[in-house]
């Protein structure tokens, strides 16, 4: 999987607007911010400081990502950061195996459970979570085109992060973490969960924890074991009460799954950090008391924690 780099200065495509008559003073500036902000969060991504989805809309996350990342590196809170060759844009080329991830979704449980993998559901979707983004930022970037009906070989303008999420090599090009002594910090809070070694800030991603209805549950907790591509037990019974009940069903694995690509199971019976289908609703919805991470953030947590890693939720 290989996406070619686009470059170009954010300034010239501002004075072509500017000659053509297609932009005022306020589009030029509001350019060169969404530029800007576009290179910060490629570059936070890629120093797993996760500032959410990567669209060049410098929101909450970004800002706490960049703020996590300048702690971790001993840098004042006002330092500037150089960020200047950081290329915002890549062209990428569909393949077979693209095509071979996306198929046909079920709404209902019942018929969820009868699938035998939890698939993306259009092409977009699976563009949007392999750059790190929505579907509506490549629908952007890629202005008249019908991207879910795009073939092998037609190419794309996307996001040019440094680790492009492919479902079809997760985990094996995902290497488990080797060193030991990290532990977990949850801050229900600001919505940020870190890796740390003793005090140092190794990574930092933004979070869903929990809801007012179930809330993440707070105190000391230990990472009981990590698998990639679970299975889910959909229960109304624990999604409403927390208990189990006799009707249930049994969801297949894939990037749609409700727990996403990726189960750490906490020491907190029923509670863990996973992944999730949705990336943009991270931090700005609820879940049944887990600690939810993009499918992305959660297959970088997985090369950097193991099995006994202490986790502090708070």
């Amino acid at each position: 999987m290989q996406a070619s780099v686009i470059t170009g200065v954010a300034f010239a495509v501002c004075v072509s607007m500017w000659l053509t008559g297609c932009a005022t003073m306020d589009s030029v500036s509001n350019a060169f911010s969404a530029s800007y902000a576009l290179q910060l969060q490629i570059f936070l991504d890629s120093q797993n400081f996760g500032p959410g989805v990567v669209d060049g809309k410098s929101g909450e996350f970004t800002e706490k990502a960049l703020a996590f990342y300048k702690q971790s590196r001993g840098l004042a809170p006002n330092a500037q950061i150089d960020i200047g060759s950081v290329q915002a844009f890549a062209r990428y080329t569909i393949t077979e195996s693209d095509l071979g991830q996306v198929g046909a979704m079920a709404s209902k449980p019942v018929d969820l459970a009868k699938l035998k993998r939890l698939p993306y559901a259009t092409l977009s979707e699976l563009l949007g979570e392999r750059f790190h983004t929505t579907q509506a930022f490549i629908a952007q970037l890629n202005p008249g085109r019908k991207i879910d009906t795009l073939s092998a070989g037609d190419s794309v303008k996307v996001p040019n992060v440094s680790r492009p999420f492919d479902g079809a090599h997760f985990p094996a090009a995902y290497p488990k973490a080797s060193a030991g002594g990290r532990r977990v910090l949850v801050d229900t809070k600001i919505r940020m969960l870190q890796v740390l070694e003793g005090e140092h800030i190794v990574a930092a991603f933004p979070i869903t924890p929990g809801s007012a209805e179930h809330p993440a549950p707070a105190g000391n907790w230990t990472i009981v074991g990590i698998q990639p591509w679970p299975w889910y037990r959909y229960d109304e019974g624990v999604l409403k009460r927390g208990e189990r009940s006799a009707t249930f069903f049994n969801f297949a694995p894939g990037p749609n799954s409700p727990v996403g690509i990726m189960w750490a199971g906490l020491s907190h019976a029923g509670v863990g950090i996973h992944g999730t289908g949705y990336p943009e609703t991270i931090g700005r919805s609820g879940s049944h008391g887990c600690i939810r991470l993009s499918n992305w953030d959660a297959a970088t947590f997985y090369t950097l924690v193991k099995s006994g890693s202490p986790v502090t939720i708070r």
